[in-house]
């Protein structure tokens, strides 16, 4: 195969983009506004800042500007990881026999194998800006926490962490790594706290959830003094610190003259898709050429292919504001034998308003066994172990250079490779013993999730 362009294309350092980019600034509709849980009005700064840190409640409910400067000290953290590279598939393109060409974004080249590291800085710095002794907050896999725990460790903040319970059993050296940088970590649901505590007697011998661990954090945090509660996902502000990876796509994409047909995402809770494909989102908004976005969500956990557009809690306890996104309902549980993070039970509000509006043009949903089929293909052609969240996206990037082979069109696929599967040995175990099943919900597994979102006559449509 002729190789026109380098494996892997870099920015220079002095390349690093100084601002992130919010898509809000350039939505046809901005998404509803966060309720609040007891008053159910639009909430206000003043009723933020006693869970979120000062800046960054600031962040989460600006709609105006495009642009927000990227703090130097977060910058300069930056530079030691990024900026990260955009590689060419290459090895794929050949197993695959495909015309397409293949690229992906690699997030995985820090200590915490992720790119939640990206919004971790940032929203320990501004904590440490404001003078507090330390935060709390959920992981589900636990790229979260550890890079969370990295950050905090950098800033000198304490940290506690509630791991889903399933994971931590799982996952047992990610606590080990999360420890190291001097964090907590407690599995969740937990005895620590009153909604852990509600949680155990209600559900006893639960896995737990996102749902639950964020009520968890959100509660230790507001009864804790000197604390903020943070979050790796969904949240706007958390889309907007992301944008740095689209941003570096797009950029590394012009110095090859190249411009994604297709643009592919794991989705969770947004924050991965949604600041890969901000930038070209904007071009979309702005009425300019723009990629076929793809959200990969898992079967076991469909919030956008199966759930509903409906107010609800962004966690189990319902002590959060509620949000406009697709949904599952907050109590909703997933399977606990998935081994993806991607098991929270709504969508970011924006990518569920793009998606709602058609800017997001389509969601996938994958079973289990054909996501580590393709991280296993990927692994041994691509040379690197791809966790499994990401191993969605590299599911559907094959089964569309696949057809690009059958249509005989010469596609240009871009994806994002969120992170490395060093920590989820246990998964590829079970895949490979035979083990591992697919879970896919019924209607009635559904519905049972689907009554815990609230009913709230005059605001739900």
């Amino acid at each position: 195969m002729e190789r026109k362009v380098p494996y892997k294309t870099y920015l220079t350092e002095q390349e690093l983009p100084r601002q992130w980019y919010n898509v809000r600034a350039d939505m046809k509709t901005d998404h509803r506004p966060i309720l609040h849980p007891g008053t159910l009005k639009p909430v206000t700064p003043a009723d933020m800042t006693p869970i979120f840190c000062e800046k960054l409640v600031g962040q989460e409910l600006n709609a105006a500007d495009r642009f927000i400067d990227i703090p130097e000290v977060v910058r300069d953290f930056y530079k030691m990881y990024r900026p990260s590279p955009l590689v060419r598939a290459y090895c794929l393109e050949k197993a695959l026999d495909t015309p397409a060409k293949i690229y992906y974004k690699y997030e995985g080249g820090n200590t915490s194998g992720s790119h939640k590291l990206n919004s971790a800085i940032a929203q320990a710095y501004y904590a440490k800006e404001q003078g507090l002794k330390g935060v709390t907050t959920e992981t589900g896999a636990g790229q979260w926490g550890t890079a969370l725990s990295m950050a905090c460790g950098y800033f000198g903040l304490d940290l506690k962490v509630f791991m889903v319970k399933g994971s931590a059993e799982q996952k047992p050296y990610r606590k080990a790594v999360m420890e190291t940088y001097d964090a907590s970590v407690i599995p969740s649901p937990s005895d620590t706290t009153e909604v852990g505590r509600r949680m155990l007697a209600e559900f006893p011998g639960t896995s737990g959830s996102l749902g639950t661990a964020i009520s968890e954090a959100v509660e230790k945090a507001t009864t804790t003094e000197g604390y903020r509660y943070v979050l790796g996902s969904v949240l706007n502000q958390v889309l907007l610190h992301q944008s740095i990876i689209g941003l570096e796509t797009k950029a590394a994409l012009e110095k090859l003259d190249e411009y994604p047909d297709i643009l592919i995402g794991c989705a969770g809770g947004g924050s991965n898709l949604g600041g890969l494909m901000a930038p070209f989102m904007a071009d979309k908004l702005t009425g300019k050429q723009a990629p076929h976005f793809i959200a990969v969500e898992p079967a076991s956990c469909p919030s956008l292919t199966r759930g509903r557009f409906a107010y609800d809690f962004c966690d189990t306890g319902k002590v959060t504001p509620l949000a406009k996104m697709y949904t599952l309902g907050c109590g909703f549980i997933p399977a606990p034998n998935h081994a993806g993070g991607l098991r929270y039970h709504g969508m970011s509000p924006i990518l569920s308003q793009l998606y709602h509006d058609g800017f997001l043009d389509e969601a996938r949903s994958v079973t289990q066994t054909k996501v580590f089929e393709a991280a296993k293909l990927f692994a041994k052609v691509e040379g690197t172990l791809p966790a499994p969240e990401s191993a969605h996206a590299i599911r559907v990037a094959i089964d569309e250079a696949i057809r690009c082979k059958e249509a005989g069109e010469a596609k240009t696929i871009v994806f994002g490779l969120t992170g490395t599967g060093y920590f989820d040995m246990a998964a590829y175990m079970s895949y490979h013993d035979g083990s591992m099943t697919d879970y896919i919900p019924t209607d009635e597994d559904l519905a049972q999730g689907f009554s815990y979102i609230p009913k709230l006559p005059g605001i739900q449509e």
